[in-house]
């Protein structure tokens, strides 16, 4: 890695009416180096870059290419100082090819027509030199997002960018895909680009970056070597406190009575006869591999699906339940794992998404009480931080981690005696995993049964106060105390131990 710097962002500032997105923002980039940019959403980080992409302006500060000051006033002065960011949502014309593309805007002439010849060989060249197997002929449409994210690194290669900047590239990727991307990566540090990659998956991290610059609240905090990396200061340096308090399992209140309890539910097909109870205050975690039935089976609870055989009993009366309708008129929530399909109404609203389900509830001779709904949405907005300019917000327009947070609070908002979760943090940032758990742990104290679906075994570990393992539709068995651990975990999920009950 080289000892002078390609990029100097120095005191950057921006303003949005009285909302300041960052203060004082410093960044250093070294030629030949993947530099992680991180922080919690709303941290600032795709602010900041915006700046450097062009596509803000800063209220104030200065940037540096190779230590001369840049005025950079739109994307095109960002271009012609090297500069290509690559947004998390691809930037291309798909009814164009490859070529079209990659020269999109700077095209070949020649007497007055474009020479697609010259282009398509050109843009062979830059392909063939990322190792890509399709072809500049082929339309844009017909290719996968793995190979569309390529053709953007190929349009910032014939360029001749020299930073680039990817933000959240692996989000639509299958494992095998992100493999490819990060062997990319590493060849084009290689080749002395500079690559600023924005991510809140540690792991990726860890994987690739030389050094990584944490913002938080749209202030600058540090950055890290890859040699000072670690997991807790990250997450101290993101959140403001250490890794050994993101889960806080310190609650006050003793487990009450049993809230839910169902008894040999089954839905005649993939999940055999499940019998397990969740007490007042107590946060139980429901684990297992995938496919292992543990959102069908809470789906059985919830009245998605029927019930072919079982018991439910809520607060130790039997109920019936036939639809989700049901389930929330008798006070449980249930949060799905799919919050784009699944669960919110992204052409809405916040506020509409928040009071979705008490709309009926509230309803005043047949009218919106619309008063009491936006009294809800404000105290669920407050509740669990979600950074909104204001309630009526576009929900497709949040970040993830927002847009998780809005649909939790939906379901805190009817006040409900019995909480599902099924992976309550996918795909959200440590910092709404830390308000997340904050909101968990509050729910519970106030005499909340929580079942909580988890696939992050540190999560299920770390929150719960008893877990049941599913394994191939049934219960595999149950954990307490000292027994939860990450191996008895995976043992009861594999088979590859006798089921155990705690007692």
């Amino acid at each position: 890695m080289a000892t002078t710097p390609i990029l100097e962002m120095r005191d950057i500032s921006r303003r949005f009416g009285q909302f300041y997105a960052l203060k004082s923002v410093n960044l250093t980039v070294f030629p030949g180096e993947v530099h992680a940019l991180m922080g919690e959403n709303g941290a600032g980080k795709s602010t900041l870059m915006k700046i450097l992409a062009g596509a803000y302006t800063a209220s104030g500060g200065e940037i540096f290419i190779d230590g001369k000051p840049v005025l950079i006033k739109g994307p095109k002065e960002a271009l012609g100082a090297g500069i290509t960011l690559i947004y998390q949502e691809i930037n291309l014309a798909p009814n164009l090819t490859v070529a079209e593309n990659i020269f999109l805007g700077s095209e070949i002439h020649r007497g007055g027509l474009v020479n697609r010849r010259q282009m398509v060989a050109d843009a062979q060249q830059v392909i063939d030199r990322l190792g890509a197997q399709f072809r500049a002929s082929d339309l844009v449409m017909r290719l996968s997002i793995a190979e569309q994210q390529q053709v953007e690194i190929a349009r910032a290669l014939h360029r001749n960018s020299r930073i680039l900047v990817m933000d959240e590239p692996t989000a639509a990727l299958s494992s095998r895909e992100t493999e490819q991307l990060f062997a990319l990566i590493k060849r084009l540090r290689s080749e002395g680009m500079a690559i600023i990659y924005i991510s809140h998956r540690m792991a990726e991290v860890y994987e690739l970056s030389d050094r990584v610059s944490v913002l938080r609240d749209g202030q600058y905090v540090g950055s890290l070597t890859r040699e000072e990396l670690n997991a807790h200061e990250l997450v101290r340096m993101m959140v403001g406190r250490p890794l050994s308090d993101l889960f806080n399992k310190d609650r006050t209140i003793a487990k009450g009575k049993a809230r839910l309890r169902i008894d040999g539910l089954t839905d005649g097909g993939k999940i055999k006869p499940c019998s397990l109870v969740v007490h007042a205050g107590e946060i139980v975690g429901l684990a297992g591999l995938v496919g292992a039935g543990r959102s069908e089976l809470a789906q059985l609870i919830f009245g998605v699906h029927k019930a072919s055989g079982g018991t439910v009993q809520l607060d130790g009366e039997t109920v019936s339940i036939a639809s989700p309708r049901e389930a929330i008129a008798a006070g449980i929530g249930f949060l799905t794992e799919n919050r784009k399909e699944q669960g919110l109404f992204l052409e809405l609203a916040a506020h509409e998404n928040i009071v979705m389900a008490t709309l009926e509830r509230d309803a005043q001779y047949g009218l919106l009480n619309r008063r009491k709904g936006q009294r809800i949405s404000t105290d669920a907005i407050a509740l669990l931080n979600i950074r909104v300019p204001h309630a009526q917000v576009r929900a497709g327009g949040l970040s993830g981690g927002n847009q998780q947070k809005l649909l939790i609070s939906r379901w805190v908002s009817i006040g409900p005696r019995i909480l599902i979760l099924d992976e309550p943090t996918r795909g959200v940032d440590v910092g709404a995993k830390s308000e997340i758990y904050r909101m968990m742990n509050q729910m519970a104290e106030q005499g909340v049964a929580i079942l909580m679906i988890s696939s992050e075994l540190p999560e299920v570990v770390g929150m719960s106060d008893r877990v049941y393992v599913m394994q191939e539709g049934q219960i595999a068995g149950e954990l307490a105390d000292a027994t939860i651990t990450q191996e008895h975990i995976m043992a009861l999920a594999t088979g590859a131990e006798l089921a155990r009950t705690a007692q």
